[in-house]
């Protein structure tokens, strides 16, 4: 039986797994870093499926993790794809209230955004023409933000991959299935190979929380996969919006509605989504690949009691977003933002993503803010929701942080 050893250990070679290494790496805290990843190549999940937005931090409460992280967090990771040429689009976002009722909100993003560090004005209803002659707000005011971008992610990925191979990190790929040992700080993979560890990061994404019961940690968790589908304006659609363009969201759920977002590369590409509906499997990309009947149901239940409760205004999210799935209803929520869309100046995208949205069991309430738990000799990521990917960087700077205290024993 083949053996190998490495100070550390990552599960998961997404956006977070690679960030956590190169930090390690930047930061001189360990070298001998091995990530396992159960796909035969990496950007497969979430990491290579997101918008590719570098949000700016304009929705997060100041005193979230995610405000902490956000701004500095894109800052950072554009001047990583900045000093690689790899494809950016600094095309900035506006927010529109699509309904006069929703106004006042604009104040409430403007608010945390600057408390976060982001730049953000206000602009009236000439000022957004200019920017997007066919988009439309209900209370004459927008909110502008200048320093968000676009990235390419499964770029990123395939880049920040190839770097750290350069400098020495193992990469183990398609090791679809593994036996975990934490107490002996082992992993035996599919072939045999017992593989030993001084800390190990559990960066799965879709499947962290079933990773973390393997490590008797975070058990009163789950997740809930939410589908991400999205559309796309027709090559010869007459208009395309070159910024992105947002709805004010429901600060109340984790879901920002349907939106314009433009591609980061030459190709004139502007998409419109993601919805979010539920997934029928962690990994139930499209039609009933990867369905898990037993966790569909148990999830539609979870859903169930919160609209009955309508905790955190879950009713909200059920009528307005829960069914965007449907071409009638997502035209509808587009045209709220650029009224002159019809049916005929959109397709299907390609694109399609899953949120994998941590639910507690003991409060009965969606987690909205990142969470990292500890097990033995293990740290564990269990909501590396939006905006995981812009903050990347600085995220795995404060997972890091929290381990640093058993790090300083390697």
């Amino acid at each position: 039986m083949d053996s190998h050893s490495c100070d550390i250990l990552i599960l998961g070679g997404g956006m977070v797994g690679l960030s956590i290494a190169h930090q390690l790496l930047e930061r001189g805290i360990a070298s001998n870093i091995t990530i396992i990843d159960k796909e035969p190549r990496l950007g497969l999940h979430s990491s290579g499926r997101n918008s590719g937005v570098l949000h700016a931090g304009l929705y997060y409460k100041p005193d979230s993790l995610k405000a902490k992280v956000c701004v500095e967090g894109a800052r950072r990771l554009r001047s990583w794809v900045e000093d690689r040429d790899l494809p950016l689009n600094p095309c900035g976002k506006i927010i529109v209230p699509p309904r006069t009722e929703l106004d006042a909100q604009l104040d409430v993003l403007a608010e945390r955004g600057r408390a976060n560090g982001a730049e953000v004005e206000f602009l009236d209803a000439d000022q957004l023409r200019t920017i997007v002659p066919e988009a439309r707000t209900a209370s004459g005011r927008a909110l502008w933000s200048p320093n968000t971008a676009v990235v390419k992610p499964i770029s990123v990925v395939r880049r920040l991959r190839q770097e750290l191979a350069a400098r020495g990190v193992k990469m183990r790929e398609g090791q679809h299935d593994f036996k975990a040992r934490p107490t002996h700080q082992q992993l035996v993979l599919p072939d045999g190979t017992e593989l030993s560890y001084g800390h190990l990061f559990n960066c799965t994404g879709l499947q962290a929380d079933r990773v973390a019961r393997v490590f008797g940690t975070g058990s009163q968790y789950t997740l809930l996969p939410f589908k991400g589908l999205y559309w796309q304006l027709r090559a010869n659609c007459p208009f395309q919006p070159r910024t992105n363009l947002y709805p004010v969201p429901d600060l109340s759920v984790p879901f920002l509605g349907v939106h314009f977002t433009p591609s980061a590369d030459a190709t004139p590409v502007v998409s419109i989504g993601p919805t979010a509906t539920l997934a029928f499997g962690r990994e139930n990309y499209r039609g009933l690949k990867a369905v898990e009947p037993g966790m569909a149901a148990a999830n539609i239940g979870v859903l169930a009691r919160q609209y009955l409760t309508n905790r955190g205004g879950f009713r909200r999210y059920v009528h307005e977003q829960a069914f965007l799935a449907l071409p009638p209803l997502l035209i509808r929520a587009a045209q709220e933002l650029i009224p002159a869309v019809k049916p005929e100046h959109i397709e299907l995208s390609q694109k399609v993503g899953i949120r994998s949205q941590l639910f507690n069991r003991k409060t009965e309430q969606m987690e909205d803010d990142f969470l990292c738990l500890a097990g033995p000799c293990s740290t564990h990521v269990l909501n590396a929701i939006s905006p995981a990917f812009t903050a990347s960087f600085a995220l795995a700077d404060l997972i890091i942080d929290q381990a640093v205290p058993e790090l300083n024993l390697l």
